[in-house]
């Protein structure tokens, strides 16, 4: 990376690693799709992502972020990560993407 991101890029990755489109991040967020744009695009600079016709910044700045961030989503999803375990009292946990 670049830079650190500020907290609403961090927000706004956040909602991009859920899945959700720009108008769905505005509306989470209270911001025109103009500023989430934007906001997208200073993010994919921050991480080096460069725009051309066959890339899709979008889903590799969700995947430069949550390697970079962690998994919160597999969370959220119901999902294991690659790296889950099961620890001694029966919980999964990773030992790569602690919060």
């Amino acid at each position: 990376m670049t830079r650190e991101l500020t907290p609403f890029e961090h927000l706004v990755a956040e909602h991009l690693c859920d899945g959700l489109s720009n108008a769905a991040v505005a509306r989470a967020t209270a911001h025109s799709e103009k500023v989430i744009e934007n906001t997208v695009s200073r993010m994919a600079r921050a991480f080096g992502i460069k725009s051309d016709g066959d890339t899709n910044i979008r889903v590799l700045l969700a995947l430069a972020y949550r390697a970079h961030f962690g998994d919160g989503s597999f969370d959220k999803l119901s999902i294991d990560c690659s790296h889950s375990k099961v620890g001694p009292d029966g919980k999964k946990y990773c030992d790569k993407h602690l919060d």
